[in-house]
């Protein structure tokens, strides 16, 4: 049977994916996912970072995540050596004292290390690094273009109109796909094409067709489009000032600025949502306004639409997860590790190629 790395690189292989590209789109760093395609666990901080981006890679793939979790496991089983007290050694009548004195001293060293390895995991648990589930959860915001992706339970889709913005929920993924809206659940069969009222009003305002969709394993999501009907008026958002936008080459920072995305486009406003996993002391400057400065609680949220950028102070990176709105997408950034003071860039600019590239930039 192959290995869990050798099905991620096949399948990529095979699909003919760009790992810079995957990496851009999922936000794990380049070398983790040659970590998993490696199967090098010694590239992770820890097994909870391993779990979570293995999950999220898989899931990208479209390949079952579940099956590869199992088949990570059984290579982690086959590794770990048989414990030295279940190997049945027959010595003579008097050295038994001296055996039984020695399984004692492993079974306590065991025990120790065991309630080490359960209160570590157990802090990774409580938040202090990535939490493997909440890394699937995702936003995408509609825009008058046709949307078309893979989504799973949890996922939410925001409609920005003119009056308020309306909040979708996917509700499941199983046998049917059933989307939460401000008007009820509504569900809609695989291969069905179906116009949905979401807000109540009488008139449909988007019409949603599946075109995959699992009978077995509601983890595998679902495929779906959506096209909003001409009736739904879009929030307009405020123009983008071109001409303030910095050129790649004048960026001063000696790290590398991290591409979300590129447009050939005009640039646009995006939005940068963050939730906070415990606390931070926090100042953001939004395009030319004042910094604010906050501080934050765990569980608590912080939301901003910059047109051209926005600069943030975090004096605890780990402590805070940031999601970005573009392009009817979710991009996911974790910002850096544990204790670390930060200060980032998240902007804006035009780079020599003539592109629009939205990046991330650690400040010095």
């Amino acid at each position: 049977m192959e290995s869990f790395g050798e099905i991620l690189r096949k399948t990529r292989e095979e699909k003919n994916l760009d790992i810079d590209k995957i990496s851009r789109e999922i936000s794990i760093e380049k070398r983790y996912l040659i970590g998993l395609e490696e199967e090098d666990s010694g590239a992770f901080p820890g097994e909870a970072y391993m779990i979570g981006f293995l999950r999220n890679y898989a899931n990208y793939l479209e390949l079952d995540s579940e099956f590869i979790l199992k088949l990570y496991n059984n290579k982690k089983i086959q590794e770990s050596p048989v414990p030295e007290g279940l190997i049945v050694q027959h010595k003579k009548n008097w050295i038994l004292p001296v055996v039984l004195s020695s399984v004692a001293v492993l079974l306590i060293g065991a025990g120790i290390t065991l309630f080490l390895i359960f209160h570590k995991n157990k802090k990774v648990d409580e938040g202090i690094v990535v939490d493997a589930n909440s890394l699937v959860k995702k936003q995408y915001e509609l825009s008058n273009t046709k949307f078309v992706q893979r989504v799973y339970k949890g996922d939410q889709i925001l409609i920005p109109t003119e009056k308020a913005q309306i909040v979708l929920t996917v509700y499941s993924t199983l046998s049917s796909f059933g989307l939460e809206t401000p008007a009820g659940v509504f569900y809609v069969e695989l291969g069905e094409e179906s116009e949905i009222d979401v807000n109540g009003d009488g008139k449909p305002d988007l019409i949603l067709y599946v075109d995959d969709l699992s009978m077995t394993d509601e983890k595998r999501g679902a495929r779906i489009s959506v096209l909003l009907s001409n009736g739904v008026t879009l929030r307009p958002h405020e123009s983008v000032d071109v001409d303030s936008i910095t050129l790649a080459q004048d960026v001063k920072s000696k790290h590398t600025p991290k591409v979300i995305l590129e447009e050939l486009r005009s640039p646009y406003p995006f939005t940068i949502n963050a939730v906070f996993r415990g606390s931070c002391l926090f100042r953001d400057k939004v395009d030319n306004a004042d910094s604010v400065e906050t501080y934050f609680s765990q569980n608590e949220t912080f939301t901003a639409t910059p047109k051209n950028g926005i600069r943030l102070w975090i004096s605890n990176s780990n402590n805070v997860k940031f999601t970005i709105l573009a392009d009817s997408r979710s991009f996911d950034l974790d910002i850096g590790p544990a204790g670390q003071v930060l200060v980032e860039d998240i902007k804006w600019i035009k780079d020599t190629d003539g592109k629009y590239k939205l990046v991330v930039i650690e400040l010095d």
